[in-house]
């Protein structure tokens, strides 16, 4: 069967007290579009995707006992999104931190050659962006971080 909506393998799922605000968020600080939002008779959010490069996220209200944003668990995380930038990973930062959003780790140069960042959205999920920076070899790698490291491509 042929994939309507072009989806890649896997995606992810958060749920928000307030998924709508969620929405306008994800667009405004990272610049998500929202692909599809399915709302019921009540004007409930019932089911919304937003879309970053060739990825996905799918985004939900806390509609069952085991899924809770993280402003309903003390602020905790079981997880966290990671989005790979192509370019302009300096200036997505501004723009996330300008909209709200919580450095919990600046804006760096790792050892594996990307410039990462992460911040928590107003409910407190941990997002981190990352661009390439520069091709770093997996004994590079290891000298920098005095790590062991196998699967380096």
């Amino acid at each position: 069967m042929s994939n309507p909506f072009n989806r890649p393998s896997f995606g992810s799922a958060l749920f928000y007290k307030e998924p709508f605000a969620a929405l306008d968020f994800l667009e405004t600080a990272f610049g998500f579009d929202r692909t599809m939002v399915i709302t019921d008779a009540d004007g409930n959010l019932g089911h919304a995707e937003m879309s970053f490069g060739n990825g996905y996220v799918m985004i939900g209200a806390e509609w069952a006992d085991y899924v809770a944003s993280p402003a309903s668990t003390g602020g905790r995380n079981t997880q966290s999104i990671h989005v790979h930038l192509d370019s302009g990973v300096d200036e997505h930062c501004a723009r996330a931190v300008a909209a709200g959003a919580v450095v919990v780790r600046p804006l760096e140069d790792q050892f594996y050659g990307d410039r990462t960042y992460s911040v928590r959205d107003p409910e407190g999920h941990v997002w981190s962006f990352a661009q390439s920076m520069r091709y770093v070899s997996r004994e590079e790698a290891e000298q920098a971080s005095g790590l062991k490291i196998e699967g380096w491509i």
